[in-house]
């Protein structure tokens, strides 16, 4: 596709060796980077997302993933966006299974954030009849990730959050002894508390939190 070969062509022009070592070493050294960090990314990016707009709209299902067939963190990122935003507009009920493939492919914080906030969280309120199906099997899952995003997909949901949900992720999950686990627990209550701070506090107050999530929930309501 003419679209992949550019922006590879592109962003091996740009690539900076000593940025790359240093993004892998950042991130575990679990990927490849060409060493562009996200505002270059995205400005040497913008012009052909331009150029290829009607490619991208047709088939962006296959372009993200063919995209994240290939070893380069940055094109990874540059998938999930082109997903993002185009999903957006042409949003179907089988795109689940899109979802939980990019969810549990190529997997690490940086991509699963920005997947269960930004288009997981934006399926389920296109398809809010589907939440407890699907949450109850990613959260039932043995795939760290499906679980943390069953956790954190209403962050922005502000005063839409269902709090009931929010709460029942947390506390079948309080018990995991995994990093990112905790940690988004606290963050999701975090986030919740500046829609409904005394909620918050109630709920950690009145369950026995692992120390990091409860820290993170309470940190900037005490």
């Amino acid at each position: 596709m003419g679209f992949i070969t550019d922006i590879q062509h592109a962003f091996q022009l740009h690539a900076n060796k000593v940025f790359a070592k240093q993004m892998s070493a950042y991130m575990l050294d679990h990927f490849e980077f060409y060493g562009i960090k996200t505002p270059l990314r995205r400005q040497l990016a913008k012009p052909l997302l331009e150029k290829y707009n009607l490619e991208i709209r047709d088939t962006f299902r296959t372009i993200t993933f063919d995209l994240y067939d290939l070893p380069y963190r940055e094109l990874h990122m540059v998938a999930i966006e082109i997903f993002e935003k185009q999903f957006k507009k042409s949003c179907e009920k089988k795109d689940i299974e899109l979802i939980e493939r990019l969810i549990t492919t190529n997997s690490w914080w940086d991509s699963i954030d920005f997947i269960a906030k930004n288009i997981l969280g934006n399926y389920l309120q296109y398809y809010n009849e589907d939440i407890p199906e699907i949450i109850a099997k990613f959260s039932n899952s043995n795939n760290l990730w499906l679980q943390r995003s069953t956790i954190i997909f209403q962050l922005g949901y502000k005063e839409k959050t269902n709090e009931q949900l929010l709460f029942k992720q947390c506390l079948i999950h309080k018990d995991s002894d995994a990093f990112f686990i905790q940690k988004a627990i606290g963050w999701a209550l975090r986030e919740y508390g500046k829609t409904n701070p005394e909620a918050v506090l109630n709920f950690v107050k009145a369950n026995t939190l692992k120390p990091l999530s409860k820290r993170e929930a309470i940190r900037r309501l005490l």
